[in-house]
């Protein structure tokens, strides 16, 4: 995602000190942050996901892409160098650059999960407990292609929408 960095107008930098919030999880931003420098700590809930400290690593564009509230939190561990783009929307419809760089790097996340799980189907699939139910998550990762991404299972539904 470097080339990403390398097309942002340096107007867009901000330097941001440790413990500042660049995303909170259930919040709308529209915002599209790209990491320059520094490292920063992706929580779902309580739950640390990710230490990212990668140049060019992308936050927020799930919840562009998906009109939908942040997933997690993304919170900076050191003094952090970001780009922000505050109207994500407009910027991927008018750079096809970056747009694709952002489906790439999502096509990348999808490929590493589906390669984990058709592992895990592998070692598991015929298992009697819990994990037998890989293939079942598996197949409807895999198939199912809804129009409209719906939050929440079906016993529990996102209330927040």
């Amino acid at each position: 995602m470097q080339s990403v960095l390398e097309r942002s107008d340096p107007e867009r930098r901000k330097e941001v000190s440790a413990g500042t919030v660049l995303i909170a999880e259930g919040a709308r931003s529209n915002r599209l942050f790209v990491l320059a420098e520094g490292s920063v700590e992706v929580l779902r809930g309580e739950t640390q996901v990710a230490v990212v400290s990668e140049p060019g690593s992308l936050f927020g564009e799930m919840s562009v892409l998906l009109d939908l509230p942040h997933t997690a939190t993304v919170r900076a561990l050191s003094r952090t160098t970001v780009h922000v783009f505050d109207d994500a929307v407009s910027v991927l419809r008018s750079d096809p650059e970056i747009a694709l760089q952002i489906a790439r790097t999502l096509a990348q996340r999808l490929n590493a999960a589906t390669t984990y799980l058709v592992d895990l189907r592998r070692q598991y699939g015929g298992a009697t407990n819990h994990l037998g139910m890989v293939s079942d998550v598996l197949a409807s990762l895999i198939h199912n292609q809804e129009p409209e991404f719906k939050p929440g299972s079906d016993r529990q539904p996102d209330r927040a929408l």
